[in-house]
């Protein structure tokens, strides 16, 4: 228990008190002993261990006070804080429940009636499965090799086909336009007259310079955001192309520049240019067209030359924008000394991203300037460039555009534990968003350049819009303190360290010095596709729950209007025809002014039930993983919104806190207990602070797919994934083995930040 000295410390008195040993050493025959008893895994040695532990005195007894110092205990091993800060009132609950005579003391056996009932962390509204059928699943999925090596690499080829087709043909027809644009060049230069003297070095770097010009234009349609949004919104592509991809595309592409690059470069400085300089004045006439009538004689000639330092100026810049954009830098991962930790971190990333706006000028530049092509038909880099740039320019005036036009106004401020910060914002007259998907955010008070994501966690029907913002960087944490400045202590039994509403700031577009805030959105995103299952898995890491929660949100609102149109069409009754003429004429006037918001109102509520009508998703369940007991208090709201509202148990809603030691510990013994006194007697957590039971430590996450497999077998599964990359692979294996070992099929999405 190096983790937890000082639980450590009071096990090992615990210990000593019962065999009557003092002092602070033991014998190697009582280690022996202690250590039988801690690995002793029945019930009893484990209650009275911990029994021991409370019963400071030896006296077979324990009071409310030694109940409260090993609540104390307990919570702080657990990294519980708000447990231990209301130690005093759970072990009067304890007391409570275990001593309702007032003798002032608990002894063993109440504890043992207590601890039997234990900590109920089944789920409400799963299905009570055969052991028989689980067995078999488990068998099915236990791994085994296949012995022929032609088989077992044809079934590896079958399954990452099935799992990666999308990505496949893209990836295939982009490797063969480069090379096709390789090879058409290549061919080309090799019937040139330079070929006699360059040889196949020219044909290398002509043929590398074409698919660069292809890849620097490509590289552009992968981040035109607004472009994606619209093709997988309106149409069905989204079924053959990965628009989930479309950054790691981005840095695919990125790849196959520098390879452009390279050879291009090095095959020039290393290759072309040296056998021009040495070649022979007969062998030189050829290229006086193209060099001139006197041959170069030093390199110094191309290097000042419009082609030369565009082309220098061009590699340094995208050598500064490459190496910053990498992980290291970007992602802050270098620890280096000052100045230098300036270039590490999303700041740097983001601004040496904007050289690139140099980069292009100076490639339109040097493909004007060729050394070995005059006629300007064939000089073909504006040709490449022009449609993706221009689509660029009107994404980038866009986003401009609309932000500047839809200003927002602050409605709620919240800063959480854990380092969060809670915007709530007013809606945009015309901002249309589904689920799951993201919006930029800019702060001028922090920066008036720099926009980041994040992901909108109201639902769809919802008046207002919310962000969560994780506090991890440079531009968060200046944003985090400007917010914290126009805030107050929480009043009112609200949540969060600090807080400002609305009404209590004031009134206007900026009230009371709130720094200003505009954004831009909505975007696509992986997690929006996930009315396309009837049953949904949504695990969330951290604050990586925020896409799931609002897809929980909007789950909640079509099954209410999925309940509300079923309930009014059952109420529908006729009568219209019993109303005589001079009640009709009476009215006729105001039917007449009504009808402009007449029309609008029907409209919307037809709009609102055709939507809900369409509305797939059947079941849910969600799993949300954090390491902070604080964390909860992110979104207590949706918790107890989803267990109150949700009367058919469509969603199933799964808390895990991983600092509580799992179930069987003697560190999180007393926390179970208390867990299960409390829900039981008010109906809140004390963990989460919700009506929403926790589970400690990690979820097995194998366990959860086995039986979500045997919930709902011979049916497609969504699985959407948000949070740090550290869980993808296991949860993506996961997803591959049930879908081919159960006739469950599981399709992963994931989303990382």
């Amino acid at each position: 228990m190096k983790e937890s000295k000082e639980f450590a410390g009071e096990l090992f008195d615990a210990l000593a008190r019962r065999r009557n040993i003092t002092g602070d050493s033991i014998t190697k025959a009582e280690l022996r002993e202690f250590w039988d008893q801690i690995s002793d895994q029945s019930f009893d040695s484990r209650l009275q261990t911990f029994f021991d532990m409370v019963d400071k005195n030896a006296d077979g007894r324990i009071t409310e006070q030694e109940v409260k110092e090993i609540i104390s205990l307990s919570a702080s091993a657990n990294k519980l804080s708000k447990i231990q800060e209301q130690a005093e009132e759970y072990s009067r609950l304890i007391m409570e429940e275990l001593d309702p005579n007032n003798l002032g003391y608990i002894e063993i056996y109440n504890l043992e009636l207590l601890l039997l009932q234990g900590p109920s962390q089944s789920v409400r509204g799963g299905t009570t499965n055969s052991r028989n059928l689980s067995q078999m699943l488990s068998q099915n999925l236990r791994p085994t090799q296949e012995p022929n090596p032609i088989r077992r690499w044809w079934q590896k080829a079958k399954y990452f086909l099935e799992d990666n087709w999308k990505r496949v043909w893209v990836m295939a027809l982009w490797l063969s336009i480069c090379a096709g644009l390789f090879a058409w060049k290549f061919i080309q230069y090799r019937h040139r007259a330079v070929y006699h003297i360059m040889g196949y070095c020219v044909c290398t770097a002509k043929g590398a310079a074409e698919t660069l010009k292809f890849n620097m234009a490509l590289i552009l349609l992968p981040v035109c955001r607004n472009t994606i949004t619209w093709i997988r919104n309106k149409t069905k592509l989204g079924y053959a192309v990965p628009f989930d991809d479309n950054l790691n595309f981005h840095k695919v592409i990125a790849v196959g520049i520098a390879v452009g690059i390279g050879l291009h470069a090095i095959t020039h400085l290393t290759c072309d240019f040296p056998r021009l300089l040495h070649a022979s004045d007969q062998a030189y006439v050829p290229m006086r067209p193209f060099f001139g009538d006197t041959r170069p004689n030093n390199y110094w000639w191309f290097v000042k030359g419009t082609e030369g330092w565009t082309g220098i100026v061009m590699v340094v810049l995208m050598t500064i924008a490459f190496t910053l954009a990498t992980p290291w830098f970007r992602r802050g991962r270098l620890n280096l000394p000052k100045p230098l930790n300036r270039l590490t971190g999303f700041n740097a990333f983001w601004y040496s991203h904007h050289l690139f706006v140099i980069v292009y000028i100076l490639l339109i530049i040097h493909g004007t300037f060729l050394y070995l092509t005059h006629e300007w038909y064939k000089k073909s880099t504006w040709m490449y460039l022009a449609i993706p740039m221009i689509l660029y320019a009107c994404e980038r005036l866009t986003r401009a555009l609309r932000s500047s036009v839809r200003p927002v106004k602050i409605l709620k401020v919240a800063v959480y534990p854990g380092n969060v910060l809670a915007l709530h914002m007013s809606k945009p007259q015309g901002f249309r968003y589904r689920s799951g998907q993201y919006m930029f955010v800019n702060c001028a008070a922090v920066s008036p350049f720099q926009w980041y994501s994040y992901v909108v966690i109201t639902a769809p029907q919802d008046d207002y819009l919310s962000v969560h913002i994780r506090t991890l960087g440079d531009w968060t944490r200046q944003l985090k303190a400007v917010f914290s400045e126009v805030c107050q202590p929480p009043t009112g039994g609200k949540s969060g360290l600090l807080r400002a509403d609305y009404d209590s700031i004031g009134n206007g577009p900026n009230p009371a010095g709130m720094p200003r805030v505009l954004i831009d959105g909505p975007y696509g995103a992986p997690a929006q596709d996930y009315k396309q299952y009837e049953v949904v898995l949504l695990v969330g890491l951290g604050i990586g729950a925020t896409p799931s929660i609002s897809i929980l949100k909007d789950i909640i609102n079509n099954l209410r209007q999925l309940e509300s149109q079923s309930s009014s069409n059952n109420n529908v009754g006729g009568g219209g025809d019993d109303h005589d003429d001079g009640s009709s004429n009476s009215n006729n006037t105001n039917s007449n002014d009504n009808d402009g918001n007449d029309d609008l109102e029907s409209g919307g509520r037809r709009a609102a039930a055709a939507a809900a009508s369409s509305f797939r998703t059947r079941r849910a369940y969600f799993y949300w993983v954090t390491r902070e007991q604080g964390s909860f208090e992110w979104f207590r709201g949706v918790m107890n919104e989803v267990a109150e509202n949700d009367k058919k148990g469509v969603i199933e809603l799964h808390n895990y806190c991983t600092s509580v030691y799992e179930e069987g510990d003697a560190r999180s013994a007393l926390i179970a207990m208390l867990q299960q006194l409390n829900h039981a007697k008010h109906g809140v957590d004390v963990v989460s602070g919700t009506r929403v039971k926790s589970h400690f430590a990690r979820p097995n996450w194998r366990n959860v797919y086995k039986r979500i497999a045997l919930n709902h077998r011979d049916q497609r599964i969504g699985v959407f994934y948000c949070g740090a990359p550290m869980l993808t692979n296991e949860l993506r294996q996961l997803a591959h083995d049930f879908s081919r070992r159960t006739t469950t099929k599981f399709e992963f999405h994931k989303e990382n930040f």
